[in-house]
């Protein structure tokens, strides 16, 4: 499926999905959103492709934000269809049941971190900056940047973020939680396509529970999570993958799994 700005490269099991206006510092607009939605979809309903890494062309920019010309001439009316729109390409994103990853190569800035804190993990170079900074332009965020950035990184320190609008820098961002790790930028994808193969080491229908629970119990409490947590620890108990984990542990060898 061609795509105007973005590229996706399938390799072992792996999608890097690539934004590809760098020109633009890989800002996002319309056309780009619609991209996005695409790719996701691809990589959702592909069987062969087990993970996702997501990062930006160029040096300078995983996502530097919207495209303000864009933002400039919304009504109301046009800026809640923008944001639910890109809030259901991003719930895409988080609620596919495959790993994702953020490899983030430079700045993630608006909608940008909002990307990122949809992706599973977030892998930083070291000249990666982070921030929410649509208060300075009059404006909230709207792909849910208000939503996930306390539940990363707590109620202070995200309402520290958005009201002062202020960026932080890659060190910062892992100090607080934001992100999982901070690499050299030369080292980035070699570092995001070793993580993402550690993880596909292991059962990739259980991954996929895993994230689903995860996903249920940050958005529907405790109790409710609790309770889908015993049903998806039900459903991968009667996996062929169950089986072979167990049985590899008790023979001291490699399971074989096999998404089954």
């Amino acid at each position: 499926m061609p795509y105007d700005l973005l590229r996706l490269e399938v390799s072992e099991g792996v999608a890097t999905v690539t934004i590809n206006r760098p020109d633009k510092l890989n800002a996002l607009n319309n056309v780009l959103m619609g991209d996005l939605d695409r790719a996701f979809e691809e990589v959702e309903a592909a069987a062969e492709i087990r993970g996702l890494i997501l990062t930006g062309a160029g040096e300078k920019a995983f996502v530097a934000g919207a495209d303000i010309r864009e933002l400039a001439s919304l009504t109301p009316a046009e800026a809640e269809r923008m944001a639910l729109r890109g809030q259901g390409v991003f719930r895409r994103l988080e609620t596919m049941g495959k790993p994702s990853i953020a490899a983030v190569n430079g700045f993630a800035l608006g909608g940008g971190l909002e990307l990122a804190m949809a992706c599973a993990l977030r892998v930083a170079s070291e000249n990666a900056k982070f921030g929410q900074p649509e208060i300075k332009l009059g404006i909230i965020p709207g792909y849910g940047g208000s939503q996930r950035l306390p539940r990363l990184v707590g109620r202070g320190r995200a309402l520290e973020m958005l009201l002062t609008g202020a960026q932080i820098d890659a060190a910062e961002a892992h100090r607080i939680g934001l992100v999982n790790h901070v690499v050299p930028q030369q080292e980035l994808g070699g570092f995001c396509r070793g993580l993402m193969s550690r993880i596909l080491e292991n059962a990739p229908l259980a991954a996929g529970l895993i994230l689903n629970a995860v996903d249920a119990g940050l958005s529907g409490g405790l109790e409710e999570g609790l309770r889908f947590e015993a049903a998806c620890f039900a459903l991968s108990a009667a996996t062929e993958d169950k089986a072979e984990g167990t049985a590899a542990f008790v023979e001291k060898r490699k399971p074989v799994f096999r998404g089954r």
